[in-house]
């Protein structure tokens, strides 16, 4: 810091530990003001630091608790607050680690032997993969905002989920356990980090939701009208190319053969599986265009019904000329993944189609 004073610059160079220095002209003033032939003198001035009036001699530099001790204005000692045990952090994080992997692996595995090895659960491990990477691409903004949530919430949290977890896991309900298991995981997450980190990771939390399989009775709501309108949809349209084909609800008589449209034929694997796809491509692509995101999310559900007509279509032709064990086979797997290819690549065509609306809307 340079003073000017009777043409002469004077250098000032103060430490402060824990506030900024303010150098006030009204409380800068000589204490003596050489004689002129006293050319080895120095004015003296002083400053006002944190509303400490203390003298200061050119070139001199001193600490806080200095400058307490010369304006008579001494206050308690500036200490560094006690460090914390790097031994005991690391055991707490490890206890942590510890108790999430007896709560995460026992369920996890019982997803993956129950759902992810069906053709419905089949998007959990790309999913949790694509989740886990989303998390971690955004833990660096997340650290920034880092601050522990409120306590009495967290217990919140804990009482109701913990009772269900246990109770779910005692009677082997997985889909119930598994979503009782992430709730605990989300809580803990809040208890460490706080609201405003977990509002920056609001869609890998929503996105892993996936990974778990719907419970039976929404899956049965869901499925009865689309396996309705679909077996009632292929029947009329072979109907008119003279096939011999009948049915009643989601029984299907055609030829010598009587087929049971199941909701694995129905669109239900397809509407979950392209949702959490839709919703990965969505987001890392258009997250800054909500709008058009939303849109284009709304186009999945019309693209796999379509998609699950034709592959019910299809096995119905092959179930007519090349018999039901043909259709029942290879043919129908095979089917299944064709069907998941072309639903997926519905949804990028619907993409690059629909791109002057994405600019129209990114443009407001």
């Amino acid at each position: 810091m340079k003073v000017r004073h009777g043409g002469q610059d004077v250098v000032a160079a103060v430490k402060s530990a824990d506030a900024k220095a303010v150098l006030e002209p009204d409380l800068i003033r000589p204490a003596a003001v050489p004689a002129p032939h006293m050319k080895n003198s120095r004015p003296a001035f002083r400053l006002s630091i944190n509303r400490l009036s203390i003298p200061l001699e050119a070139g001199a530099g001193m600490s806080i608790e200095r400058a307490r001790e010369i304006s008579g204005e001494a206050g308690p000692p500036m200490r560094p607050p006690p460090p914390q045990s790097a031994a005991a952090s690391a055991s707490a994080w490890l206890l942590l680690a510890l108790g999430c992997a007896l709560l995460v692996l026992p369920t996890m595995a019982g997803v993956a032997r129950q759902s992810w090895a069906t053709e419905q659960g089949a998007h959990g491990p790309i999913v949790l993969a694509s989740g886990i990477w989303l998390i971690w691409r955004l833990s660096g903004a997340a650290q920034l905002q880092a601050s522990p949530g409120r306590s009495w919430i967290a217990m919140l949290g804990y009482a109701a989920l913990l009772p269900t977890y246990a109770l779910a896991r005692i009677i082997n309900v997985i889909e119930v356990e598994g979503l009782a298991m992430y709730g605990l995981l989300v809580v803990t997450a809040y208890w460490l980090v706080g609201a405003r980190s977990m509002g920056l990771m609001w869609f890998p939390l929503v996105y892993l939701l996936f990974v778990f399989p719907p419970p039976d009775t929404v899956v049965a709501i869901i499925t009865q009208p689309l396996k309705i309108a679909i077996s009632q949809a292929a029947i009329e349209l072979l109907h008119q190319f003279g096939y011999p084909i009948a049915g009643s609800g989601v029984m299907i008589v055609i030829g010598q053969y009587q087929l049971l449209v199941l909701a694995a034929c129905a669109g239900l694997n397809s509407l979950i599986s392209l949702s959490a796809i839709g919703l990965f491509y969505v987001y890392v692509r258009h997250k800054a265009h909500w709008r058009y995101a939303l849109l284009l999310m709304l186009t999945i559900i019309p693209v796999a019904v379509a998609a699950n007509f034709v592959r019910v279509f299809a096995l119905l032709l092959i179930t007519y000329h090349l018999g039901e064990e043909a259709a029942q086979g290879f043919l129908h797997n095979l089917s299944g993944l064709a069907l998941f290819v072309f639903s997926v690549l519905g949804i990028f065509a619907v993409d690059a189609l629909a791109a002057p609306l994405r600019r129209r809307l990114a443009g407001r």
